[in-house]
């Protein structure tokens, strides 16, 4: 029975990744020339129960705020691309395979946030130019291997909600995500936080603080 009960969770994670989402026009580098951040608590993700006709069930889906994604400004779309970047969002390969360089994986936050595919040189060139200045940022970037991890992967990690809150030139991203190993038939959450300031003449992004709550 608890086989069961996972197969059709596993089925359930590969059918979220097809929803349709929000996307910025194409913008392949950061125009950090006219930011223009409003104080504000934005609710950015959570997730809701969706009907699948294919599955006969119900299934839990992420699901973005389409809504405030299209006033986002570049420094807030870094912050919250960055995060994005190593907690899974409903990621699969397009065309169904990864190519020969696995930068193909479209991930449902990155694919809103119109940074192309995970880990691929549209994606990691925005973030670089946008931490240009935080050699620490710059560093997990070149070094963390970025990960490519499909919604199928046995051990992999998603969100389950997301909360941004800006308050003069400081973005503050509150998030809970949960793990699952597939093959151990294990689970587990976490809540975390990250703090980014906006350097002044609008030259970009640091991370101040990285903590788990």
């Amino acid at each position: 029975m608890k086989n069961i009960v996972w197969t059709i969770l596993l089925l359930t994670l590969i059918s979220a990744c097809k929803e349709e989402t929000t996307t910025f026009k194409k913008r392949t580098t950061p125009d950090l020339s006219t930011v223009k951040l409003k104080d504000t608590v934005v609710r950015f993700l959570w997730r809701e129960m969706k009907y699948d006709s294919a599955l006969y069930g119900t299934y839990n889906e992420i699901v973005l705020n389409k809504s405030y994604i299209k006033t986002m400004t570049d420094v807030e779309r870094a912050a919250i691309g960055y995060i994005a970047t190593f907690v899974g969002n409903d990621c699969w390969w397009k065309n169904d395979e990864p190519n020969e360089e696995y930068t193909n994986l479209e991930c449902k936050i990155i694919t809103a946030l119109a940074l192309g595919c995970q880990c691929s040189a549209e994606h990691l060139g925005f973030l670089r130019k946008s931490f240009a200045t935080d050699i620490e940022v710059l560093k997990t970037l070149e070094n963390s291997n970025c990960p490519r991890i499909p919604n199928t992967a046995t051990v992999q990690n998603t969100f389950d909600e997301i909360q941004l809150e800006i308050t003069g030139n400081v973005i503050t991203v509150n998030y809970k995500t949960k793990g699952t190993n597939f093959r151990a038939q294990e689970s587990w959450n976490a809540s975390e936080k990250k703090v980014f300031k906006v350097l002044d003449n609008e030259r970009g992004l640091v991370l101040q603080n990285n903590s788990e709550n």
